[in-house]
């Protein structure tokens, strides 16, 4: 079943429905900014696909924090959250890029992140991990595990400044 928030495109980009105008946009996997709708000008979600190959050059460049989903096409529950997941993407457009990995294809991402579990989820920031959980979870403990993950982290700057 389509999500209503994208459809899949290409490994190099994804059209996503602007969630204020309703128009679709091309979402490229990588840019130098976040994107915003074409029309209104409005965040749009940032969801793209990575594997061995280019999950640096997606998930680790300097950004909105990235919300990695470490997941199985075998697995219930990574079915189960993939939902919930995109609407947090939605939810937090402009503030954070959601990166799908499927371990099965990329066993060097699954092997650099020890994932002994799936779902895996992490929160980073410019490449680093700042906080990790396995297993699925709804939208809004999601949405709340990733604002406490970035909320640390920006407390953590001000305190070196």
């Amino acid at each position: 079943m389509e999500s209503p928030v994208t459809d899949p495109g290409t490994k190099e980009s994804r059209v996503t429905v602007c969630p204020n105008c309703g128009r679709r946009n091309r979402v490229p996997s990588e840019a130098d900014s976040t994107p915003n709708c074409g029309n209104c000008h409005h965040a749009l979600p940032w969801i793209a696909d990575a594997g061995d190959d280019d999950f640096a050059r997606i998930a680790e460049r300097p950004g909105p924090y990235v919300l990695v989903d470490l997941w199985a096409v075998w697995c219930g529950p990574c079915r189960t959250v993939s939902p919930a997941l995109e609407q947090v993407a939605q939810e937090l457009a402009g503030e954070i890029k959601l990166v799908k990995v499927d371990i099965d294809r990329s066993p060097g991402i699954a092997a650099r992140f020890e994932v002994q579990a799936v779902p895996t989820l992490l929160v980073m920031d410019g490449g680093e991990v700042i906080a990790r959980q396995a297993g699925a979870a709804p939208a809004a403990a999601l949405r709340s595990w990733v604002r406490g993950a970035v909320a640390d982290r920006e407390a953590a700057r001000q305190q070196k400044e």
